[in-house]
């Protein structure tokens, strides 16, 4: 098999860094809702703190990644204007676009990965920074534990619809 060099950004985009930063997921949510005080020893907080921080700017850092080889590697060539008499199906925006039945998988999913998708890396960073700088007292303060999932949550939810629109519109009218 063989990737043209758009198609290796593609892939590294969407199935690199978008999907490692959904896989890894589980493991973060995981670790975010285990930070209860009856479940753990002082000892084994330590460590699981060490690692959901490790974890979580890892995440963050692929959630970044992805949005930004989306918005200035990959969606250029999406964007990119056919000259006259050209084959729509090499301009994937105008191919898309030049078909009713097509047409609304850009304005709708295009326009989702283009503007909501930048969501999943500022709650990602956001869910980051709040492991590091509160630490330990996530264990104490519920409240916060609970705010924090949440914003976790939200980020997958933007980061799995963003790469559920970009796998189908790949699909549809390939990067090639």
């Amino acid at each position: 098999m063989e990737l043209s060099g758009r198609e290796f950004w593609t892939v590294l985009h969407g199935m690199v860094f978008g999907a490692g930063f959904l896989l890894a997921f589980a493991g973060g949510l995981a670790g975010l809702w285990s930070l209860r005080a009856g479940l753990v020893t002082v000892e084994g907080l330590r460590d699981r703190i060490m690692r959901l921080r490790a974890g979580l700017v890892a995440m963050a850092t692929l959630a970044w990644l992805t949005v930004l080889t989306g918005n200035y590697i990959v969606y250029p060539w999406y964007r990119a204007k056919p000259p006259s008499g050209a084959d729509l199906a090499e301009y994937p925006r105008s191919f898309l676009l030049s078909r009713p039945s097509t047409a609304e998988w850009h304005r709708f999913g295009m326009e989702w990965k283009e503007h909501v998708a930048w969501v999943a890396p500022i709650l990602a960073t956001t869910v980051a920074f709040i492991a590091i700088y509160y630490g330990p007292r996530l264990t104490a303060d519920r409240k916060l534990r609970r705010t924090v999932v949440a914003l976790f949550i939200t980020a997958f939810a933007a980061a799995a619809v963003a790469g559920i629109f970009g796998a189908f519109l790949n699909k549809v009218a390939p990067i090639r």
